[in-house]
Order: C-alpha cells, then sequence, then structure tokens
C-alpha cells in the first residue's frame, strides 16, 4: 500500500501516475485532496468545470463530482478501463481523503516528483480546494 500526499502536485500527472500503478496492481491512498493543483488561468478552470457540473440533469446525470476527493477520483477514473473487471478491481483500490485521516497519520507519505508544481512553468494555477469551494461545496 501506498500513501501519496497531494499537496502541491498537478492534478493530471498524479493521476495518470496512479491510475498506471492501480494497473500494475498496487493498492493506493491519496491524502490532502484539497491541496492538488490545476494547472491553467483561474477563471477558464472554473468554467470548464462549471460547465461538466451544468451538463447533467439532477435526475438522469450524469452527475460531475464537486468535492476535491470525487474530483481526483473521477479524473483517476477516467484514466482507466472503468467499465472492464480489470478497471473495476484497479478503481477498488484507490481511496483518496480530505486532509490526513487519523489511521493513516503514521504512515510516511511519499509524493510524485514527475507531478510536482516545480514543473509549471507560469505561476497560473488553482488549488483544488478553492475550486470545489468556488464550485459549491461544502468540505
Amino acid at each position: 500500500m501506498a500513501v501519496i500526499d497531494a499537496k502541491n502536485l498537478i492534478l493530471g500527472r498524479m493521476a495518470s501516475n496512479v491510475a498506471k500503478r492501480l494497473l500494475n496492481g498496487e493498492e493506493i491512498k491519496i491524502v490532502n485532496a484539497e491541496r492538488a493543483i490545476i494547472s491553467g488561468r483561474k477563471d477558464a478552470t472554473f468554467a470548464r468545470y462549471k460547465r461538466y457540473i451544468d451538463r447533467g440533469s439532477r435526475e438522469f446525470g450524469p452527475h460531475f463530482p464537486r468535492r476535491p476527493e470525487q474530483i481526483i477520483s473521477r479524473t483517476i477514473r477516467g484514466m482507466i478501463p472503468h467499465k472492464k473487471t480489470t478497471g473495476r478491481e484497479a478503481y477498488n483500490r484507490l481511496k483518496v481523503y480530505i486532509g490526513v485521516p487519523p489511521e493513516l497519520s503514521k504512515e510516511p507519505a511519499t509524493t510524485i516528483e514527475g507531478a510536482s508544481i516545480t514543473r509549471l512553468s507560469t505561476s497560473n494555477y488553482t488549488v483544488l480546494g478553492d475550486l470545489s469551494k468556488r464550485l459549491g461545496s461544502k468540505f
């Protein structure tokens, strides 16, 4: 089991790395989901996610999450074949948390060097927790 600290990690790069590891049979828990970042201008990022949420109907969907841990889970789900057995099993090995839960506080959390904020050449990024609150989440 691997514990990954999402603080200052780029969402897409982290998600692709985690998806690959899940498909290889590893169990992964992601902590500090609200501190992951999304690169790009804040207004454009908000508009894109708002469009995802507004796209579906309330009764029938598609339902797009507003909470940070669910946004990360949904992003990773999009990178694995979640409708096939191998993808479903891989997705079930993933757990995402806001903050650090007490049972994982003693575990050493690792980071993904290839997904670090230092890879950004610009200062245009959005923290996932801020985006989530702006979308109407009450986490």
